[in-house]
């Protein structure tokens, strides 16, 4: 591949935290085993090039650069499926608490986490009605203008029932909470007396005002699988599916036919490797990723649940969740991080990001030389947003007092990272 051009700026981004200046990425390695200086500029990639050339070509005077030697550097992850309003409550006594304020600090906390894993994009899942009523969308729409400039985050409104006389009032509430500023509709229609009155009725909404579906069913019952399917098949801006774990408990011909009524209605399937969320009574298992990607569905990888009572031990992090996908599920390390970057970006409604003069400067740099070694220890990180440096994870390994480790030239994680520097090189 020939080294990316320079572009011209971009002038919707000439103001605000992406325009003040160039930032100088030098001496990153990419995945297809390139060393190359990357210039940003406005939000975006200005140019791509061999390491050391855009060092000397860079104006005097303006920028900062960054050392990148050591370090792998990829298309930012992003982030699916996670709960805001619950997320950081496994040690809570009794029932989360949706105090408004509790949940800001909460939501926030939890996306700043994920920030510093590498997901400058995520979908927070709200619940709307009932207990919370729209106060914990409030607070997570808050959550978000505290984050801006740092991460982008977008909010799903979650009601529990739409059908019946129980369903109006949470009908009524899924209307308000679009117009209060949610950017997608959806639900669990499994937890409704009637799945497909409650996907009638959501699509529905999403129609009146043009918005995305996110669905969480376990997809454990065929029928319900092609119904819901059938209903979905060319709706735009489109349908998302979560977890999906239930196909893997079907027999094989049943989830090869629901894979293939899947694809034939293009919805994308956001699986979660690292453990489901408490959305669905049941949590055992992941989505057949290789059986669905071999029908042609697209399949994204998000954390589920942070810290929360379903899964206390939740990570959130987006280069774990491919890990797990190539661990277990047999995956190429290279559609594994596919499922948390490009896919995941795809499903969220945001522009592809490659490594290229005028993509989005939307960038994760992990040391590493590879990206299973990435995967696999994946310690130190840079994330940049916007075209600037939004998180940064340092880790030092040592060996004790013994001189081994020296003397056998083993590799170990150190002081690589010489940081931002203000120079002008």
């Amino acid at each position: 591949m020939p080294d990316s051009q320079p572009q011209p700026p971009h002038s919707s981004s000439s103001s605000g935290p992406a325009g003040r200046g160039s930032l100088l990425l030098s001496g990153a390695r990419l995945a297809d085993g390139r060393t190359v200086d990357v210039r940003l500029h406005g939000g975006r990639i200005e140019a791509v090039g061999t390491a050391g050339s855009l060092t000397t070509a860079r104006p005097p005077g303006t920028g900062i650069r960054v050392d990148l030697s050591g370090y792998l550097l990829l298309p930012a992850p992003a982030e699916p499926h996670v709960h805001g309003d619950t997320a950081l409550t496994a040690d809570a006594p009794g029932p989360v608490f949706y105090d408004p304020q509790d949940v800001q600090r909460r939501a926030t906390e939890a996306a700043l986490l994920q920030l510093g894993h590498g997901a400058t994009a995520l979908r927070a899942h709200v619940r709307v009605g009932d207990v919370p009523g729209l106060g914990a969308l409030t607070a997570v729409l808050r959550a978000r203008r505290t984050l801006r400039g740092l991460a982008e985050l977008s909010t799903v409104a979650m009601p529990r029932v739409l059908t019946g006389a129980a369903g109006a009032d949470g009908l009524a509430m899924l209307r308000d909470a679009v117009k209060m500023g949610a950017d997608v509709v959806g639900g669990c229609p499994d937890l409704d007396p009637d799945p497909t009155g409650y996907v009638e009725a959501l699509l529905e909404v999403a129609g009146e005002h043009g918005c995305p579906v996110d669905l969480h069913t376990d997809a454990a019952d065929p029928a319900r699988l092609a119904r819901l399917a059938a209903m979905a098949a060319g709706l735009r801006p489109g349908v998302t599916l979560g977890p999906c774990d239930g196909m893997g408990r079907l027999p094989a011909d049943l989830a090869a036919r629901a894979a293939d009524r899947l694809a034939a209605a293009g919805v994308t399937v956001v699986c979660l490797p690292q453990g489901a969320c408490g959305a669905l009574d049941r949590r055992d298992g992941t989505a057949p990723v290789r059986l669905l990607r071999a029908a042609g569905v697209r399949v994204a990888a998000g954390s589920g649940a942070l810290r929360d009572v379903s899964n206390p031990v939740g990570r959130g992090d987006p280069l774990e969740a491919a890990f797990l996908l190539a661990s277990r599920h047999g995956l190429r390390p290279e559609d594994a991080y596919d499922a948390v970057s490009a896919a995941a970006r795809t499903a969220l409604g945001l522009p592809e990001v490659r490594v290229e003069a005028g993509f989005p400067a939307e960038l994760l740099a992990v040391r590493g030389d590879r990206l299973a070694g990435a995967l696999s220890l994946a310690y130190s990180r840079i994330v940049v947003h916007q075209g600037r440096v939004v998180a940064r994870t340092s880790a030092v390994r040592e060996y004790g007092d013994s001189a081994t480790a020296t003397d056998l030239e083993l590799p170990r994680q150190g002081r690589g990272d010489r940081g931002e520097r203000g120079d002008r090189p």
